[in-house]
């Protein structure tokens, strides 16, 4: 399984902390082939490769993203009032 894409679940600060990392070099690398496509132009290597991180990094936003959506509980209930 790609390193970027694993399933989602309870993982340590320290599991957290590295695929954060992972994922700031993913934005590093697209970033960096996004600016020799402005200054010079890219190969078609460095172009499928520019496809392949993004699809990457919009997978892990619509998962990340998806978990958070999980994550809300909706209740109907009114909370009591202070007096």
């Amino acid at each position: 399984m790609d390193r970027f894409l694993r399933p989602i679940e309870r993982r340590s600060q320290r599991e957290t902390f590295q695929e954060v990392i992972e994922v700031e070099k993913l934005i590093a690398r697209i970033n960096e082939l996004s600016r020799k496509n402005k200054s010079v132009g890219l190969t078609e290597e460095e172009k499928a490769e520019r496809d392949i991180l993004r699809e990457q990094y919009l997978t892990i936003f619509k998962n990340n993203f998806r978990n958070q959506l999980d994550s809300i509980e909706w209740t109907d209930e009114e909370p009591p009032l202070k007096h």
